[in-house]
């Protein structure tokens, strides 16, 4: 059983999912700094939100961690480089809450609009100020977005339905692409010069920290609106306080802060400014399904299959084609890597078919995470594999060709002395092995196998046989397979347990036998 660490509160569904696997969820919330490092220690898991800081010495002190999972998007409050050199995958769950936080953006928008905050609070203390609070309609208004990715689109589309005019700003998105929706792409000071509100959507990181400072507001249209409910610290407060006390903003609307949570800011005493405490994801339904979403991806981590939502992997996104071969791949690297009995310094994995013509990173991965998985002293994921490639000087070599002679798809591995090739087949997509050492074959991969090389002559079938099954050991599936030259033979065979180290001494030492190497697939 292993152990699921959760220090914040996550929807009782998430929870609920983690426990019926059987694993051993540990809550313990509010816990301090040292208490964090104290019950991190012997824990598989650990599940947060925004409020605990998964620092170095915390990944350090977790002698057992396997994954971090962050219930929301951003995870600037883990560090993740120590995370990935340990080994340690990060995951999120960045679709949970995008729907909330598009609304909120849109809330913020039409507060900020029509004071609607500051209207409210004259009411109830009394005053009737409808001259004071006049606003301003969104309708044939330009709306500029910072960062045109899932929350981006989605405030464009509901901004579209307002009437706005919509220019944006994401060197990642393809004119084509921002067309369809009907936002115009300019350049980042284009956006700011044209835009009467301004809204934030991209990730923090060291090069958007301050992007909204002193020297981006100078060229903002008097009056403009500044909206951010993406992470805080992108947005320079104490600049934008200054612009608006000096006329060029007309007002903002916060949902996040540089430093949180945040109490006091010299934007809270400005009449046109509306802030929230960072209630983006907020709601019933973004918790319920950041819950459920970050409990299925510690699953999926903790059982070291492919997770679509880490965040360091050089490779995550799978398209639907190229997911159903992940464990296909895998298994070729730990069938490469018995018949090497190690890795060679050069691999190369060649991609042929309809298959080449897709994103194959995160195949590769897989490759590398069976090649070192069988012999590792630690546990090998998508996220250190490349790391111990590196470290034991194994170059990995893709290349990729269209045209497959025998096969819709094909992958090969090939480096050293040996090689391994492999495909799905039919239409329920099964593995199947096709190729070891040039050797024609069709077998499916099987928890534990044999490879041995004969000479080609009669008998070969019946000896083989015959010591396996004095020894109790039987065979599953069977492929013969014979090399291109003819010389020697080769059988595949999968069998129902692991073949004892004396019966590999008999087989090799039988008259006709060149080779005889056991593979386990675990």
């Amino acid at each position: 059983m292993t152990r699921v660490l959760v220090t914040e509160e996550i929807a009782e569904r998430g929870l609920g999912v983690l426990r019926d696997a059987g694993h051993e969820v540990d809550v313990r919330l509010g816990l301090a700094p040292d208490g964090l490092l104290a019950a991190v220690r012997g824990a598989h898991a650990l599940i947060v939100r925004s409020a605990t800081k998964v620092t170095a010495d915390v990944l350090e002190a977790a002698d057992e961690l396997v994954v971090v999972g962050r219930a929301g998007i951003g995870v600037d409050n883990i560090d993740v480089a120590t995370a990935t050199r340990r080994g340690v995958m990060v995951v999120n769950a960045p679709q949970s809450n995008i729907l909330s936080n598009a609304e909120h953006t849109m809330a913020l928008l039409l507060a900020q609009a029509r004071n609607v905050p500051q209207a409210h609070a004259a009411l109830t203390g009394g005053s009737w100020e409808r001259s004071r609070w006049e606003g301003v309609e969104l309708h044939g208004k330009t709306l500029g977005i910072i960062g045109l990715g899932r929350v981006g689109t989605l405030v464009a589309q509901r901004a579209s339905a307002f009437g706005m005019r919509l220019v944006a700003y994401d060197p990642y998105v393809a004119p084509e692409r921002a067309r369809q929706i009907g936002v115009d792409l300019l350049g980042l000071e284009d956006v700011v010069r044209t835009a009467d509100f301004l809204s934030i959507h991209v990730t923090k990181t060291p090069e958007t920290v301050g992007l909204v400072g002193d020297d981006l507001l100078k060229l903002a249209k008097p009056g403009l609106r500044i909206v951010n409910t993406a992470r805080g610290g992108i947005v320079d407060e104490d600049a934008l306080a200054r612009a608006i006390r000096d006329g060029v903003v007309g007002g903002a609307g916060l949902d996040v802060f540089a430093e949180e949570p945040c109490t006091s800011s010299p934007l809270f005493d400005l009449d046109s400014v509306v802030v929230t405490p960072h209630l983006g994801a907020s709601t019933r339904e973004a918790q319920d399904k950041a819950g459920a979403t970050i409990a299925e991806q510690v699953l999926l981590a903790l059982s070291g299959e492919f997770v679509p939502f880490a965040v360091n992997v050089a490779a995550t996104e799978a398209s639907e084609t190229v997911r159903p071969f992940l464990p296909l791949t895998e298994r070729l690297g730990r069938v490469f890597a018995a018949l090497n009995h190690g890795v060679p310094h050069v691999l190369e994995v060649e991609y042929q078919g309809g298959l080449a013509d897709y994103d194959t990173r995160i195949l590769s991965l897989a490759v590398l995470k069976g090649l070192f998985g069988a012999a590792s002293e630690e546990p090998v994921s998508y996220v250190n594999a490349p790391q111990l490639a590196a470290e034991r000087g194994v170059e990995l070599r893709e290349t990729k060709t269209s045209v497959a002679q025998d096969y819709v798809n094909l992958v090969s591995l090939r480096g050293g002395d040996h090689a391994v090739a492999g495909t799905l087949a039919g239409l329920r997509g099964e593995p199947r092995i096709v190729m070891v050492d040039e050797h024609t074959v069709d077998v499916p991969p099987a928890r534990h196998m044999l490879v041995i090389r004969n000479d080609d002559r009669p008998g070969m079938i019946g000896l083989v046989g015959g010591v396996l099954g004095r020894a109790g050991v039987n065979i599953a599936n069977m492929a013969l397979g014979q090399s291109p030259t003819g010389e020697a033979a080769l059988m595949v065979l999968a069998v129902d347990e692991p073949v004892p180290a004396e019966v590999l001494d008999t087989l090799r030492n039988s008259d006709g036998i060149v080779d005889a190497n056991a593979l386990s697939l675990d």
